[in-house]
């Protein structure tokens, strides 16, 4: 389980058929291990080797190439990294699994004072859990949902979210991985 702040940036070094590596400062390498999760982009992966005191690598499924856009990664591009939650962990975002529910495309970024507004499109079978001050994990950063409707919905990013995650360099027409609040969907699973 993960909370959505992002901690670190890496970058994509390597990608041999399924096993990818991400290259990342050695004080992020030193609290992971092999078997431990990471969320890369939002999708909760499990680290099996770390070939470096600087990179560790993962390996995806093509069910997780298919559902997200780490099939789309080339090398050199930068990714947010999370580490799980632990008791000791500040909850400061909201609960965000690393199960990616989709994929969608950011359709317009507009400046508003400090911050940005970005509108995304909004898949039509997703759109009852994306609620005004709901929660969402856009590219596993968790974000707050300003505005709702049947085809798009918008968030806002202030300047310390976008100097420290891969939102400062999103432009429009990029794909983004999204979570849906997953409390919603339990909440919805048990009142039928």
């Amino acid at each position: 389980m993960f909370t959505g702040i992002i901690t670190h940036l890496g970058k994509l070094a390597r990608e041999k058929g399924p096993v990818f590596t991400f290259i990342i400062n050695p004080a992020f390498c030193k609290k992971i291990n092999i078997g431990t999760s990471i969320a890369i982009n939002g999708v909760c992966l499990t680290v099996i080797r770390k070939p470096a005191n600087n990179s560790f690598s993962i390996e995806v499924m093509p069910e997780t190439l298919d559902k997200t856009t780490l099939g789309q990664l080339k090398i050199g591009n930068p990714v947010n990294l999370e580490l799980p939650v632990t008791p000791q962990t500040y909850l400061s975002g909201h609960i965000v699994q690393g199960h990616v529910d989709t994929v969608v495309k950011l359709l317009d970024i507009k400046v508003s004072n400090n911050s940005k507004l970005l509108k995304f499109s909004a898949p039509p079978a997703l759109t009852k859990y994306i609620v005004p001050k709901g929660s969402i994990a856009i590219n596993g950063i968790s974000l707050t949902i300003i505005d709702s409707e049947k085809e798009y919905f918008t968030v806002g990013i202030i300047p310390h979210t976008l100097k420290h995650t891969t939102l400062k360099t999103i432009k429009t027409g990029d794909l983004v991985n999204i979570e849906v609040d997953i409390l919603a969907k339990y909440l919805e699973r048990l009142i039928k």
